[in-house]
């Protein structure tokens, strides 16, 4: 079972690499998107989104609770 600092690894051990990232939104709504992790602070991280060239950001929780995944 993942815990916040296990994912808190994983996300600093992929931070300035590619990934594929699925958001799982409101109302069943599901975004797939390929992003680079540029930054990470002690609750949230930020996402350069390429298709879009925007930056969002996230909570280590929204991995925890399945909302967001990222395939390494």
């Amino acid at each position: 079972m993942m815990d916040i600092n296990r994912i808190k690894e994983t996300v600093n051990s992929n931070l300035n690499k590619k990934l594929k990232f699925r958001f799982n939104g409101n109302r069943n709504m599901v975004e797939e998107f390929t992003g680079t992790i540029i930054k990470t602070y002690n609750f949230v991280f930020l996402i350069k989104v390429q298709q879009e060239e925007v930056i969002r950001s996230f909570s280590y929780s929204d991995i925890l609770i399945g909302s967001l995944e990222l395939n390494v």
